[in-house]
């Protein structure tokens, strides 16, 4: 099967687990992209953590393209400024191409349960989880419309224009998933809002070529537990980044607006 092939991504939260598992997946796809945007608050890797690999290497060889300066964080999605610091960085490499596909991967999370669960920790998670992916989408649409409106790009798909927010299982209202093992009412609540902000994304970006979609990589991390035949239980990032690359791949305009898992299986909201 043909790789995922797009001439420019940017990708969000590339410091370490499944972000730098995406960025390292999208250099060795058989047509890695021309231009690929490491956006990470730690442009010199140094808290970059993969298995095997010199991670601060991966990082300092593609952050470059959207460093501002070494001090500074290089693209904070919560920071207005930071994000429109990098849109003037990526316009300045891809000129009049735009930007074909921007996957916003940044997140975070604060474990509790819903008695413990505080303002604080909605604020804070919204903030990146959800605010960050709008404010990043809204900033860069000038970029992904300019790719979507390029000589000889038809139809949708993420190698024309494409936005995806990596979302999870854990938002979907429908599931429900593994309530028990692990509540996390704030991480919840903002995934479920981020897939509201897919759905939002692919209504107003659709008619301009622009592919929406929210994906779940799968739970990277140690397993939360049995749940549903929707919950597989744990994956690696590895192959993750693989089923997550392959979906993207075959995506097109009848998967706007709507939202999949790394197998490519369609999720409900």
């Amino acid at each position: 099967m043909e790789g995922l092939s797009v001439g420019s991504v940017l990708l969000t939260g590339c410091d370490g687990g499944l972000g730098l598992g995406l960025l390292k997946g999208l250099l060795e796809q058989p047509s890695p992209p021309r231009h690929l945007f490491a956006a990470c608050l730690d442009p010199q890797g140094k808290d970059a953590r993969w298995p095997g690999v010199a991670s601060h290497h991966v990082l300092r060889r593609l952050a470059w393209d959207m460093a501002t300066s070494p001090a500074r964080p290089l693209a904070d999605v919560t920071d207005p400024n930071s994000i429109k610091a990098a849109v003037g960085k990526v316009q300045e490499k891809v000129g009049n191409a735009g930007l074909n596909l921007l996957i916003n991967n940044a997140g975070t999370t604060r474990r509790s349960t819903l008695a413990t669960e505080t303002a604080e920790n909605m604020t804070l998670v919204y903030a990146t989880n959800t605010i960050g992916p709008l404010q990043t989408s809204q900033a860069f649409l000038p970029l992904l419309k300019e790719a979507a409106e390029a000589e000889g790009q038809r139809g949708m798909s993420c190698s024309r224009a494409a936005i995806v927010n990596v979302s999870s299982i854990l938002g979907s209202i429908e599931a429900a998933e593994a309530w028990e093992e692990r509540q996390d009412v704030c991480y919840r609540c903002s995934k479920a809002a981020l897939n509201m902000l897919t759905k939002c994304l692919a209504l107003e970006y659709g008619g301009s070529g622009i592919l929406c979609v929210s994906v779940d990589p799968g739970c990277v991390s140690p397993p939360l537990g049995r749940g549903t035949v929707i919950w597989q239980g744990p994956v690696t990032v590895e192959e993750s980044v693989q089923g997550v690359l392959r979906l993207l791949a075959r995506l097109s305009a009848t998967s706007n607006g709507t939202f999949w898992d790394w197998r490519g299986q369609s999720l409900p909201w």
